[in-house]
């Protein structure tokens, strides 16, 4: 487990398919919470989600973490921690973490369906305002995997501040709304989802690096969202 005075809790543990990515991205992510002022601690133990465990943390980040990975404690712990105040980051395959956790489903807004194979396309920045997409390009050369979602996550209520322009790349089926990025609120909580992130240099990656650090900005109360979401793109 990590110390229990770090701000910052980045679970990496795994119980599908595993990136190769994690240890570039824990290792990035411990270094920008550095630069915020912040500690960080790594672990895959589910042991510490409980109540004392995430008392006093500024933020959790769920890295990459596939399957069900949290115990019911655990699942418990982390909802209490949102609700009571508390942030969460879920970094690219954290979206096909925890399928049995309802609450998670919600919190998302949608299910991890798949990707197409890796390749450049670009990402089209739609709220330049908020912390972890004001330092990016309003249209974002990018290399991944472009991940699909079962459902629209703008229909669950969450702002997006960036989606995929699907006629950059080859594969993509959610046509001109596919969000990549999004956040919320849930009572006194902060939530982002970045579905970025697939390939250990992206960790090196100083766009990618600004993105993320916004996030945890953001998240931990160092930075503040600006001026309100642009209108979703026309459908069609």
């Amino acid at each position: 487990m990590p110390p229990p005075t770090a701000d910052v809790l980045i679970f990496t543990r795994t119980a599908g398919y595993r990136h190769d990515s994690i240890p570039d991205g824990a290792a990035a992510l411990t270094g920008l919470a550095a630069e915020l002022g912040l500690t960080a601690g790594v672990t895959e133990d589910p042991a510490a989600f409980h109540g004392e465990g995430l008392a006093g943390r500024a933020a959790v980040v769920l890295l990459s973490t596939t399957g069900n990975v949290l115990t019911d404690e655990g699942r418990t712990a982390l909802e209490g921690h949102l609700r009571g105040g508390g942030a969460l980051l879920a970094v690219h395959a954290a979206a096909n973490a925890e399928p049995d956790w309802p609450f998670y489903g919600e919190l998302l807004g949608t299910r991890f369906a798949g990707h197409p194979e890796i390749q450049p396309g670009r990402v089209l920045v739609e709220d330049a305002g908020h912390p972890a997409t004001a330092p990016l390009p309003a249209a974002w050369a990018w290399t991944d995997e472009w991940y699909e979602f079962t459902s629209a996550p703008r229909a669950s209520g969450v702002r997006v501040l960036a989606r995929a322009d699907e006629s950059s790349y080859r594969g993509g089926t959610h046509g001109a709304d596919h969000p990549l990025v999004w956040s919320r609120r849930i009572d006194r909580g902060r939530f982002l989802f970045t579905a970025l992130g697939h390939a250990p240099e992206a960790y090196r990656d100083p766009a990618f690096r600004a993105h993320l650090s916004g996030a945890l900005a953001w998240l931990t109360g160092a930075a503040q969202e600006g001026a309100a979401p642009a209108p979703p793109p026309p459908a069609g």
